[in-house]
């Protein structure tokens, strides 16, 4: 996969901080409507503790709010307001697969501590593992509006 040769333009670590924070804050809000429909499809009752349906329901969920922000206009809304981009290797738009394949890994790279997160920092091409398995980069554009 291909190393970006700009560093530059990454964000910094606070802005990555500040991105997902914004975001985590509106997944939860989102998160908290698709319990709502839950509750009402099961007929107002409480949803059972384990339930495995409602927890791959939820991550559905989560996987469609990123998926769809990256595949339409490569930003979350966290990502807008911090001016941040998420651009496939050949600097063009993020298709599904790569959107779901980072999702899939960004999730996996916190298994570890948040290894996978944390990595871009100690290897001088800034890529998390997410970034190289989805062939995906971040960037920030502190020109954009």
């Amino acid at each position: 996969m291909t190393e970006h040769s700009n560093i530059t333009n990454r964000p910094s670590l606070f802005r990555m901080f500040a991105v997902m924070f914004y975001d985590s804050m509106i997944l939860l809000s989102v998160l908290m409507f698709a319990l709502f429909i839950a509750v009402v499809v099961n007929n107002s009752e409480a949803i059972s503790q384990g339930n495995l349906f409602f927890i791959a329901y939820l991550a559905a969920v989560s996987w469609l709010f990123y998926a769809w922000f990256w595949t339409h206009g490569g930003q979350t809304i966290g990502m807008r307001a911090w001016k941040v981009y998420l651009l496939s290797d050949e600097k063009t738009s993020v298709s599904w697969r790569q959107a779901t394949i980072r999702f899939i890994a960004a999730v996996l790279s916190w298994i570890p501590l948040g290894l996978g997160f944390w990595w871009q920092y100690f290897r001088g091409s800034r890529n998390s593992w997410r970034d190289k398995v989805s062939a995906t980069y971040l960037h920030y554009n502190k020109d954009s509006s």
